[in-house]
């Protein structure tokens, strides 16, 4: 029983507290009109198009917060709360998922990196668990460090997505007051929104190498 309390009960207690505060920054931030009075969708459109990336198509998804750079179909997917304001915090998310489409063109190694281990990351996320059990259960300490190897898969995705978010929120900034969407002024509330989006991934990527040491001790008993 310790052992899946301490398995699962740290690492939401902090996602959830990320969460809350991306939520209250954000939240604080769209409060705030960009001084160019664009939309995120409108940003995010006059980005692509100045950086050479016409056949980039830019979209909208429903969700809060669920925006995101599509390498596949090489689609920007934008939010209500993001695509159709044009607040700070808006306009700071668009340009964010906007560099991560500059990453793709641009063939960045860290992007092309992380893009490889997607397939193996969705097969380890399906089958580790099921495995690290059987092999508790039957005694199987092999069977069981195969689970945690599988485990490490994903621990080693969150390792890689921490410098491409990085990168695309040094883009993003750039891209913001470079091109005059938003002031001088407004450049520090921007990067406090980015700032706590990338907060996530950290506490993500904690939450994982903690993980990984938990069920790595488990087998050793």
């Amino acid at each position: 029983m310790y052992f899946y309390l301490l398995l699962a009960v740290p690492p939401l207690i902090a996602g959830l507290a990320a969460q809350a505060w991306v939520r209250r920054t954000f939240t604080e931030a769209s409060k705030i009109p960009a001084v160019s009075g664009m939309t995120g969708a409108q940003v995010s459109r006059r980005m692509l198009d100045a950086g050479g990336l016409g056949d980039v198509s830019v979209e909208g998804i429903s969700g809060e917060l669920s925006d995101h750079y599509d390498p596949r179909t090489r689609t920007m997917r934008l939010s209500p709360p993001v695509g159709g304001s044009s607040s700070v915090a808006a306009v700071a998310v668009a340009a964010h998922e906007t560099g991560h489409a500059f990453q793709d063109a641009r063939h960045e190694a860290g992007f092309r990196f992380r893009g490889a281990l997607v397939p193996a990351t969705g097969f380890a996320t399906q089958a580790w668990f099921p495995i690290f059990l059987i092999g508790i259960f039957i005694n199987a300490t092999n069977l069981a460090l195969l689970g945690v190897a599988l485990f490490a898969a994903i621990v080693l995705f969150q390792v890689a997505t921490l410098p491409v978010e990085f990168g695309a929120s040094r883009k993003a900034m750039a891209m913001l007051t470079n091109q005059g969407v938003i002031s001088q002024a407004q450049a520090p509330v921007a990067r406090k929104v980015l700032t706590a989006a990338a907060l996530t991934y950290v506490v993500a990527t904690l939450a994982a190498i903690w993980q990984l040491a938990i069920l790595f001790m488990q087998t050793r008993r």
